[in-house]
C-alpha cells in the first residue's frame, strides 16, 4: 500500500490494474467553501495491491486513472457512489462504468435502508474500521500516516464487501433487481448541474401559482449559474429561504428586494441585486408560458387515510418477508399515489417492485387480499368468497 505522487508511478500502477475484473474505488474531497468539489485523494484497490493517489501533488496527471475509470471491462466498485461518481463526471463528462454500488447492493440484499460502510465491513469482512480521520482536512499536506491508513483501509475492505454482496445477489436471485438500480446510477443526467433544473431542489407542496413558479425557476437558475461561475456554494449567493420569499413576494425594486429576510441591503444594492432583479423580471415574463409541476405529494383525499396506513403496513411486511430495504421499494409519496390510483405512474407498480409489493398493494385495494395476525406476525390472506 502506498501514496502515489509521481506521474510514472501512477501510470505503472494503473497499467497493472487494466484487465482486472474489478477495482475498488473511494475518494476524499473538500467542498465546504466551493461549488465544485476539490478532489484531494483517490484510493484504488486492485486484486493484489492498493494505492492512494494524491490528486493535489504538484504536476500530477490523472489521465491514467481516468482511463482506468473508463475501462469497459473493469467493474468499478464504490460505496454510496453518487458523490464520488460526480467528481469523475466533472473531470471527464462521463460516468465510470460498469459500476457496482455496495450500499445499493446491501439494500437489495436486506441490510436496511441505508447500511453504513462500517456496518458492512463488520458483517461481511469481519473487520473494524478506524473512523478517527473521517472529518480530517484532506487538502492539507503532507498527509499523516493515520490519514493514509484510514483512506486505504476503506478500499481494501471494499473488495471483500463487494465479493460477499455479489454472492448474496446471486444466491437470492436478485442480480436483475440490482441491475435496474445501477442503470439509474450510471445515467449522466443524474450528474449534470444544469441551472435550468435548479428549481427541482425546492420541494413544492400543493398547487403552485404560475407567477411563483416562473420567478422560482429564473431565480434558482440565476443563483446556480452565479455559484458555478464564482465556484462558491449556492447558499453563499443567496439562501434557499430567500429564493422562496422572492418567488412569493416578487419584489421589483432595490428597496423591495432589500426587505427580503436573510438577503440584506448590501446584496440588494450591489451587483448581485441588479442581476437578481433581472432574473425576477424574466420569471414574471415567462410565467404565462410555464406549466407549474404537479405537486410531488398532494394532500391525501378524504377517506384514504386508513387505506394509506394499510399500505404502509403491507410495505413493511413485504419488505421484511423479502429482506429488502423499504425505501428502495416505495417512498411515502408513491404510497400516496397508489392509494389514490391503482395505475399510478410510480416505480412501485412496475418491474421487480411490482412483483414483491405493487401487485399485492393493488389486490389489497380491490379487496382481493387482506392482512391478519398469526403468531404475533402480520400475514396476507385471501378473503373467503362471499
Amino acid at each position: 500500500m502506498t501514496v502515489i505522487t509521481e506521474n510514472h508511478v501512477l501510470a505503472e500502477f494503473c497499467a497493472r490494474q487494466q484487465g482486472a475484473d474489478f477495482v475498488a474505488v473511494d475518494t476524499e474531497f473538500m467542498r465546504e467553501r466551493t461549488y465544485w468539489p476539490i478532489l484531494c485523494l483517490v484510493q484504488v484497490a486492485g486484486p493484489e495491491e492498493a494505492a492512494a493517489i494524491d490528486a493535489l501533488a504538484p504536476g500530477i496527471d490523472l489521465a491514467p486513472l481516468l482511463a482506468l475509470m473508463a475501462a469497459e471491462r473493469t467493474l468499478k466498485v464504490f460505496h454510496a457512489a453518487r458523490q464520488d461518481v460526480e467528481i469523475f463526471f466533472n473531470l471527464t463528462g462521463a460516468v465510470p462504468a460498469p459500476l457496482f454500488d455496495t450500499q445499493i447492493a446491501a439494500m437489495v440484499c436486506g441490510f436496511g435502508d441505508a447500511a453504513s460502510y462500517e456496518t458492512l465491513v463488520g458483517k461481511l469482512a469481519h473487520a473494524a474500521l478506524d473512523k478517527s480521520s473521517r472529518f480530517t482536512d484532506w487538502s492539507h499536506r503532507p498527509l499523516t500516516e493515520r490519514q493514509t491508513n484510514y483512506a486505504l483501509a476503506d478500499v481494501v475492505h471494499l473488495r471483500t464487501v463487494h465479493e460477499r454482496l455479489q454472492q448474496l445477489l446471486a444466491k437470492n436471485g436478485r442480480v436483475g433487481w440490482f441491475a435496474e438500480e445501477m442503470a439509474t446510477l450510471v445515467d449522466p443526467a443524474l450528474y449534470r448541474s444544469d441551472p435550468a433544473e435548479a428549481w427541482r431542489r425546492f420541494r413544492l407542496r400543493g398547487r403552485v401559482e404560475p407567477r411563483f413558479f416562473g420567478v422560482l425557476c429564473e431565480v434558482a437558475a440565476w443563483r446556480e449559474a452565479a455559484a458555478q461561475q464564482r465556484n462558491i456554494p449556492r447558499g453563499r449567493i443567496i439562501k434557499d429561504e430567500a429564493v422562496l420569499e422572492i418567488a412569493s413576494h416578487v419584489p421589483n425594486t432595490i428597496e423591495a428586494l432589500a426587505r427580503t429576510r436573510s438577503l440584506g441591503r448590501g446584496v440588494a444594492e450591489g451587483k448581485l441585486g441588479g442581476e437578481l432583479l433581472e432574473a425576477i423580471r424574466r420569471g414574471r415574463a415567462a410565467a404565462g408560458s410555464l406549466a407549474p409541476p404537479t405537486p410531488a405529494r398532494a394532500e391525501t383525499p378524504p377517506g384514504l387515510g386508513p387505506l394509506l396506513e394499510l399500505l404502509r403496513v403491507l410495505l413493511k411486511q413485504r419488505c421484511e418477508h423479502h429482506q429488502v430495504a423499504q425505501k428502495l421499494v416505495a417512498t411515502a409519496d408513491e404510497l400516496d399515489a397508489i392509494a389514490a390510483d391503482d395505475e399510478a405512474a410510480v416505480p412501485a407498480l412496475s418491474g421487480w417492485r411490482y412483483e414483491i409489493f405493487g401487485k399485492d398493494a393493488v389486490a389489497l385495494k380491490r379487496g382481493r387480499l387482506a392482512l391478519t395476525v398469526r403468531d404475533k406476525r402480520i400475514v396476507l390472506v385471501e378473503p373467503a368468497p362471499q
